[in-house]
Parts: structure tokens; sequence; C-alpha cells
């Protein structure tokens, strides 16, 4: 028999809703405050069970609350995913057919760049080779920043990749489109789209999973293949495993190959 959903439950979801993403601290913010406001019972270890609840009831409205990790940080995430609709489906709705077209565009750049990122000169280079209809310049920059804001993308410095939203949302869509380059994390399991990759056996990693599964090691080898990991190993800080600006160089660094 499934828990019964009350009021508290409704709240978080209609919170979590109107962000489409939220930052695991702030779940559990959330999930206090909710419990609190509808006296619901309330104990700070039970956030997995709580959403659980809400995803039993979701079920055959085809959705789900998704828990994944920022590629960025490390950082737990929470994401209302919709799981009956391919990404296109998904998407349509809120977007003319050439706006997808460029988000695709973008999407092979990320998927197919060695660091999981297009630069904005790349992006827009395509604006004017849409096949469903040319985009001006200035037309394409507005439509990468409404992907920004509406959570598909992430921007920093000019470079853009897949925002954790989109990535927790189309991981299936992702792995099965682009086979044998889309490839899961060996630590986490999770897609990786910002890594790093073994050059002997090709397996990868994410960025803060690197920084956590070598901070012990003085010399670093592959978890699969034992080879020497030639790569930098971004430093993780002891508070909340995010990366320290070390790895931001280490990123130019590796960016610049």
């Amino acid at each position: 028999m499934a828990a019964q959903m009350t009021d508290g439950h409704r709240r978080f979801l209609q919170v979590l809703m109107s962000h489409g993403i939220m930052e695991g601290s702030e779940a559990r913010k959330l999930h206090r405050h909710c419990c609190e406001i509808h006296k619901v019972y309330y104990a700070h270890d039970k956030l997995d069970d709580f959403i659980n609840t809400i995803n039993v009831h979701l079920q055959p409205l085809f959705m789900q609350i998704r828990k994944g990790t920022s590629e960025d940080d490390g950082r737990v995430h929470y994401a209302l995913v919709n799981l009956a609709e391919t990404e296109i489906t998904k998407m349509a709705s809120d977007y003319t057919e050439n706006e997808l077209e460029l988000f695709r565009k973008t999407m092979d750049l990320i998927i197919l760049s060695e660091n999981g990122f297009a630069s904005s000169t790349e992006v827009l280079n395509f604006a004017d080779q849409l096949k469903s209809k040319k985009m001006k310049k200035k037309e394409a920059e507005q439509v990468l920043k409404l992907f920004v804001e509406d959570k598909w993308l992430s921007e920093r410095n000019g470079e853009y990749t897949l925002h954790t939203r989109c990535i927790m949302e189309m991981e299936q869509y992702i792995l099965s489109n682009y086979q044998g380059v889309a490839r899961k994390c060996n630590i986490c399991h999770s897609l990786a789209i910002q890594s790093q990759v073994c050059e002997t056996c090709g397996i990868g990693m994410h960025l803060p999973c690197v920084g956590k599964y070598f901070k012990a090691q003085t010399e670093p080898h592959c978890p699969h293949c034992n080879d020497f990991w030639p790569h930098e190993i971004p430093e993780v800080s002891r508070t909340d495993s995010q990366l320290s600006s070390k790895r931001g160089r280490g990123k130019q660094l590796h960016s610049q190959h």
C-alpha cells in the first residue's frame, strides 16, 4: 500500500515544479518547511522516502522527481522530469522548429567536444545554416539566452554546456542517440558530459568524481585498466565536495589541447 500524499507532499511538488530543478540543500530546507507548515511527520534523513511517496503518485502521469549530480561541483540536485516523451516533443511546445534545430546543433557540438563545452562562436556559426529557417546572429544569441533561462543549457565565459536538469531529463535520449560517444561515469554511473577520459581504455569520469576517487592516491591509475591517469586531478574541498579553483585552471589547460 503506497503512502498517502499529504498537503506537505503537494506543496513540495508545486515548489519544485515552479523551479524545475533544486539543489540538495534547498530541497532539504523545503522538505522541512512543507512538513512543518502542514504538520506532517518530519525526519531530516527521510527526504528520499518523502520524494518516493510523491513519485508513486506521479507514475500514472509519466513524471518523476529524479536525483542527480551537478557535473560542475558534484552537488546533489532534484529535478522533476517527464518520462513520457523524447527530448524533441518535450521541447516542441516551447520552441519553434528552427530553435529546436539550433538546440540539436548545440547539443551535437557539446557531446562531440573533448571537454563537454561548445563556444558561442561555434554555435552561432550554425545559425545561418539551419535547414528549417536561417537565423540571424542576434536572434540566435537571444534563443541561446532562452535555453539558459529555461535550464537546458549553462553558459560560462562564452562557452555552453548542458544544464544539470537537461542531463537528468535527457539521459536516455542522449545515450541512445549518441551511442559510442556519450558515456556514463565509471564512478557514479550517470551520464558524463564534462569528463576526463582514459586514453588507454576510453572510460570517462566526471571531474568531481575524478577528484574524489584519486584524492588519496599519489600515483593515479585508471580504475578500469590500471594505466596511469594522465590528466590533472581536480581538487575537492572537504566541506561540500565542491571543486576548488585549481580545477578551473585545469579545465582551461584541458580545453587548450
